[in-house]
């Protein structure tokens, strides 16, 4: 059984969030679920600091040994900070998916979008 912590906020499309702190940024990453479907990830291609992201776009790529897989931006708004960490160890993807395997962060544009996410029950219900 995949990791789901919780306390963060879950896209159908298997990003995690870790909620606003008080500037509206928010975390955004992909779940355990989901790096485990991946394999070994070998390359991360993450948003460019300073672009507007949309809520249900894609806004990089995760590449593994397996395959090439968009990443969903579950929310929308400027991309604040990218990981970049994950340049020369895009492998924390996998083994540490909720920690320094982040990838980026994004100041909300409209914070209401955070109600259409899933939070830990109704992801684990998801991929059930």
């Amino acid at each position: 059984m995949s990791s789901i912590p919780e306390g963060l906020k879950y896209s159908a499309d298997h990003e995690w969030l870790q909620s606003a702190d008080a500037d509206g940024v928010v975390r955004v990453g992909i779940t355990d679920f989901a790096q485990d479907a991946l394999g070994d990830v070998v390359y991360v291609d993450l948003p460019e600091v300073g672009s507007e992201v949309s809520a249900g776009a894609a806004v990089g790529e995760v590449e593994s040994t397996k395959s090439v897989s968009d990443v969903i931006s579950p929310v929308s708004g400027t991309v604040a900070a990218v990981n970049d960490d994950l340049d020369g160890e895009p492998g924390l993807v996998n083994t540490a998916p909720y920690e320094g395997g982040w990838l980026f962060e994004v100041t909300l544009s409209d914070e209401s979008e955070l109600d259409s996410l899933m939070d830990a029950e109704g992801y684990a219900s998801h991929v059930s």
